[in-house]
């Protein structure tokens, strides 16, 4: 399984992406339009799929996680959520 962050500009369209079947297994909203989605397809198809749903204005950013990142301030859950599925970083 992958994990990416996906950066929606309309918070008011998480909902519907969050309710929508897609490539992805599950979805955890770590803030306001910031969703963070353990992915069963590539990163392009996670990104066409959220990108299909979402009105034609809206901004939208996808990016691959493989370690995982500081967080501070996110919504509840979403450091053990990141903390269940990707590693640390390597430490110099």
């Amino acid at each position: 399984m992958a994990v990416c962050m996906a950066w929606l500009g309309d918070p008011a369209v998480v909902a519907e992406v969050r309710s929508a079947p897609g490539p992805w297994r599950e979805m955890h909203e770590a803030g306001p339009g910031l969703l963070l989605i353990e992915a069963t397809d590539t990163l392009s198809r996670v990104f066409h799929e959220i990108k299909w749903m979402i009105p034609d204005d809206c901004a939208l950013l996808v990016a691959p996680l493989d370690h995982r990142p500081k967080a501070r301030g996110a919504a509840a859950g979403t450091v053990s959520w990141l903390r269940s599925r990707l590693p640390l970083p390597d430490r110099d």
